[in-house]
């Protein structure tokens, strides 16, 4: 509706946001998320966005896992080993 009104971004958030109950900020960071899916303006998408969050918890996730293997390898290679150090 924003970008339909036929306004400057400016007028049509303050008055659809008015309008519809919600903040201009908001509405207008919707509208340039909506222009950036849509392909119209750089930056990054809605769908590339989630990817890079799962990527990034899944990292976190690996990372703890081999924090933990190499501990228990360690841990492991001092009981088959008693003169390594403690």
């Amino acid at each position: 509706m924003a970008q339909e009104a036929g306004l400057s971004l400016n007028a049509a958030v303050v008055r659809i946001g008015h309008r519809v109950g919600v903040h201009p900020d908001t509405l207008r960071g919707w509208v340039r998320q909506a222009r950036v899916d849509a392909g119209e303006v750089a930056g990054v998408t809605t769908g590339d966005a989630a990817k890079i969050k799962d990527l990034e918890r899944e990292l976190r996730e690996l990372k703890r896992a081999n924090e933990i293997l190499l501990a228990a390898s360690s841990f492991f290679a001092r009981e088959l080993d008693p003169r390594l150090p403690f």
